[in-house]
């Protein structure tokens, strides 16, 4: 008995836990970027299409170097039999049914070609998706960095708008006392209604980002999601090296994977347009029915004549021009690369700067300055303008910082898009 009563509590556990289990809500992505990025791999419908079509590019590779169908040909002979009959379509009635089987062969060499061509562009498709999902990432990241600042400069806007509160209760008991001026009560009604504005105009782009974000993984507008809780670190100025940097650009860049497919397919496609000076062959083998017997044998070859010289070497030289452009949007398609990420590791490099001299400098300047400034105006040796000027110090040192911050994390997005990969 005392056995049963076990067992039943702890079937009753199990089952109050899968329950709890299967109520507890997925969270919400958002919170850092790579929920965001999951999620965007997973349901991105543009990523999605490009994977099906790297997909159907890699099924051409098999048909492009096979051989073509055999054909097979019946043809009647005599259907009459020089008119001893009516018209017959039986072959065992008429004066003869030759039967032929052929298949065309291509001069060596072309197959193999063809089928490397194919699989040059199936290697262009998959770059092209590997291109696309970068692209998303990096959009994914500037957005998430994006929606932190608006958070930030939410909850700065916040604080300073409660600090003015507390200001005017302050002002109107000095006010009532003959202490301040008139002129100071409108002008901090004024910033009242200057940082409501601003906390209207935060939370529109707050949504703004959110129905962006969305869109990018697939969601609706209107979908819920999470408040990011901090940026990404930075890499180490030890990672960012341009040559080392420069050289993963080489390897994983998936703009230069592309080029470089296009470049080896545009030789495969030279190479075959002078295979195309020898002849293809088509090869067969007959047989002739006599009534109900097949009692002869033949066997054919047939192969065309390129004699065209004029059109062969235009194509030739078609050939030739089309893999010229490749090198040359190759060449170009690098150098821009290089160039950007030189650009962007630089303004990387100045938007740490900045951020670290916001920090260390220039906001405890300002916090002193506010300091100063407050306790002047509360023992009457300084104006309210004074004070005000010192707070807005403030509040632009701790914008500038976010700024800074926020621009420091778009360069990284960049960094990384140009690489093709995380640093």
């Amino acid at each position: 008995m005392e056995t049963a009563v076990r067992l039943g509590v702890v079937a009753l556990v199990l089952t109050l836990a899968a329950a709890a289990s299967a109520q507890t809500p997925e969270p919400l992505p958002g919170a850092s970027v790579e929920s965001l990025l999951q999620l965007a791999r997973q349901r991105n419908p543009e990523l999605a299409a490009m994977r099906h079509e790297a997909s159907a590019a890699t099924e051409r590779v098999l048909p492009a170097g096979a051989l073509m169908d055999p054909r097979l040909k019946v043809e009647l002979q005599d259907l009459t039999k020089a008119g001893e009959q009516g018209v017959t379509l039986l072959p065992s009635n008429v004066g003869g049914t030759v039967y032929t089987l052929t298949q065309e062969l291509p001069w060596a060499g072309k197959r193999e070609l063809r089928r490397d061509i194919a699989k040059l562009d199936a290697d262009a498709a998959q770059a092209r998706e590997r291109q696309t999902w970068v692209e998303l990432a990096a959009r994914i990241k500037a957005l998430f960095a994006q929606r932190y600042l608006v958070q930030a400069s939410e909850r700065l806007a916040s604080e300073n708008l409660d600090l003015m509160l507390q200001l005017e209760k302050v002002m109107q008991v000095r006010y009532a006392g003959g202490l301040a001026a008139q002129q100071d009560i409108t002008r901090i009604h004024v910033e009242h209604t200057g940082m409501r504005a601003e906390l209207v105009a935060l939370s529109a782009e707050w949504r703004q980002t959110q129905a962006r974000l969305n869109l990018l993984l697939g969601r609706p507008a209107d979908a819920a999601l999470a408040s990011p809780l901090a940026l990404r670190p930075l890499p180490d100025p030890a990672q960012l090296e341009f040559a080392a940097l420069s050289e993963r650009l080489r390897q994983a860049n998936p703009q230069l994977l592309l080029e470089n497919s296009r470049v080896k397919s545009a030789e495969k496609t030279r190479d075959l347009s002078y295979k195309s000076r020898y002849p293809d062959f088509t090869v067969g083998v007959n047989a002739t029915q006599r009534q109900s017997a097949v009692r002869e044998w033949g066997v054919m070859v047939e192969l065309n004549l390129p004699i065209r010289g004029g059109v062969l070497k235009s194509q030739e030289r078609e050939s030739e021009a089309m893999l010229a452009a490749a090198r040359s949007r190759q060449e170009s398609a690098t150098n821009q690369a290089k160039a950007d990420l030189l650009d962007k590791l630089l303004a990387l490099e100045s938007a740490r700067r900045t951020e670290h001299l916001m920090h260390f400098s220039l906001m405890p300047q300002a916090d002193l300055t506010w300091r100063a400034a407050l306790a002047a105006y509360e023992n009457g040796k300084a104006d309210f303008a004074t004070l005000l000027d010192a707070m807005r110090q403030v509040r632009q040192a701790r914008q500038n910082q976010l700024k800074a911050q926020v621009d420091a994390q778009m360069q990284l997005a960049e960094i990384e898009r140009l690489i093709g990969e995380d640093v």
